[in-house]
C-alpha cells in the first residue's frame, strides 16, 4: 500500500466507562445480554450480535430502583462502544410490566421529603434518557407488558417501539403526586399530537398497545396469547374497527360485563412473546443491512427533534422533580406505597383542594389530614 511508510498504533481501544458492577441476575437489577442476529431464514449471523438491556425487578412491576437506573446508563453505554452491537432491544422479565416508572417504595421511604438526594437521583434519571438518546446504535423497546409513568418516557427515548397486544400504556404522575417531566411532556407531543397527548398527560387513562399503535406511538403490535396452541387477540380491546356514535373505537377497551370477562381471562392466560421476537429480529435483520454510519447518523437526524425539547428542559425539570419531594411528591407516594394498609392508593384529592383554598401551609397536619387511614393498627 502506498501509505504503509505512515506510523500507525493498530491496538483496538476499550472506549468503556464500567465493568459489570452495574449489572445482576437477581431482582431488583439490571440485566446486560448479547445475543445472536437472526436473518430472514432463522439462521444465527456469527460475530454480529444484538445486545438486550433488561430490567429484572418484575414483583414491582419493573420499577426501577436507583442502582437499576445506573445499570440502564451503563448497558446503553456498553452497546453503544461494542463494536459487534448492530442494535439495543430494552425489555423487561415477565409479562406483566416493562416499566411502571421510579420504584414507589424506595421513592416515599428514601427520597421522599429530601429535595436534595431526589435531585441527585433526578441527575442520574436524566442520564438515563441521555444514555438512551445518544446511543450509537438503533434502540428498540420491547414492550412486554404495562409501560407507565417513568416507564412509558423511557420507552419513548427509544427509536421503535413493538408491543405485546396485552400492553398499556399511559402517566400516572398528577394522580401520584409527579408530572410527567422525565420526557413525557417533551416526547407525547411528537408522537400523538398535541390535544392526546395533553391528555395522556394529565388523565392518568391507560390506553391499549392497539390504541397507540393507531395514534402512532407504537411501530408493531403483537398478539402474545395462546389458546388451544393459537395465538388470539387480546379480548379485553376492541380490534374490530367501526364507528359508535361517529367515533372510531378501534382500540379502546370492551365494557360492561365483555369486558370484566375478557379481565378475567387474561389474568390465567397463557402468553408466549415468539410473535413480538419475530417483529424485533426483522427489524434488527433491517438495520443489520444498512450501512452502520448512514443508519446512526439517520436515526440520530430524527431523535434531534426529541432531543431539542429534552434537553431544553430536562435541568429546569430536574430542580422542579426536586422540590416538589417535599410537598406533593410526599403525599402521592406515601399514599401509594401504603395502600396495602389503607386500601387506598391515592389521597383526599377535594379535602387538600379545600384546605389549600383556605389558604392552608402544606405542613405535617395537613398532610395527616389528607393522606389515607390504615385500617387497621399492626400491634407487633
Amino acid at each position: 500500500m502506498a501509505l504503509d511508510w505512515l506510523p500507525r498504533d493498530h491496538e483496538i481501544k476499550d472506549h468503556t466507562l464500567w465493568g459489570d458492577e452495574h449489572f445482576g441476575t437477581e431482582p431488583p437489577c439490571t440485566m446486560y445480554e448479547l445475543r445472536p442476529i437472526i436473518d430472514n431464514k432463522g439462521n444465527e449471523i456469527d460475530v454480529l450480535k444484538t445486545a438486550w438491556i433488561t430490567l429484572n425487578n418484575p414483583k414491582q412491576y419493573n420499577s426501577y430502583t436507583t442502582e437499576m437506573v445506573k445499570g440502564v446508563i451503563a448497558g446503553f453505554h456498553r452497546a453503544s462502544v461494542d463494536r459487534r452491537v448492530v442494535a439495543v432491544v430494552f425489555t423487561a422479565v415477565g409479562d406483566r410490566a416493562f416499566c411502571t416508572g421510579g420504584n414507589t417504595k424506595e421513592y416515599a421511604e428514601y427520597y421522599s421529603k429530601k429535595p436534595e438526594e431526589y435531585g441527585q437521583y433526578m441527575d442520574l434519571f436524566n442520564g438515563m434518557v441521555d444514555a438512551i438518546l445518544m446511543c450509537k446504535k438503533p434502540t428498540i423497546c420491547r414492550v412486554n407488558g404495562m409501560r407507565v409513568a417513568g416507564g412509558q418516557e423511557i420507552g419513548m427515548a427509544c427509536d421503535l417501539a413493538v408491543a405485546a397486544d396485552t400492553a398499556i400504556f399511559g402517566q400516572a404522575g398528577p394522580r401520584h403526586g409527579s408530572a410527567p417531566d422525565g420526557g413525557s411532556t417533551d416526547f407525547l407531543p411528537w408522537f400523538l399530537g398535541i390535544e392526546d397527548a395533553m391528555w395522556n398527560c394529565v388523565s392518568c387513562e391507560l390506553w391499549s398497545a392497539y390504541k397507540m399503535k393507531r395514534l402512532g406511538l407504537v411501530s408493531k403490535v403483537a398478539p402474545v396469547i395462546k389458546q388451544d396452541g393459537q395465538f388470539i387477540r387480546n379480548p379485553a380491546v376492541i380490534t374490530d374497527t367501526y364507528l359508535e356514535d361517529g367515533e372510531i373505537v378501534y382500540g379502546d377497551f370492551v365494557t360492561g360485563e365483555e369486558g370484566k370477562k375478557a379481565r378475567d381471562f387474561l389474568k390465567t392466560a397463557a402468553t408466549d412473546f415468539e410473535l413480538l421476537d419475530k417483529e424485533v429480529d426483522k427489524i434488527v435483520w433491517t438495520f443489520t443491512n444498512l450501512m452502520p454510519g448512514c443508519l446512526i447518523k439517520s436515526i440520530d437526524g430524527i431523535r434531534m427533534k426529541k432531543k431539542f425539547f429534552w434537553d431544553q428542559t430536562k435541568l429546569a425539570n430536574r430542580h422542579w422533580l426536586a422540590a416538589n419531594m417535599a410537598t406533593e411528591a410526599f403525599l402521592g407516594f406515601h399514599a401509594f406505597n401504603t395502600k396495602k394498609m389503607t386500601g387506598v392508593d391515592v389521597i383526599d384529592f377535594i379535602k387538600y383542594r379545600q384546605l389549600l383554598a383556605e389558604g392552608r401551609a402544606v405542613d405535617d397536619e395537613l398532610m395527616e389530614e389528607v393522606l389515607p387511614k390504615p385500617q387497621h393498627v399492626n400491634k407487633k
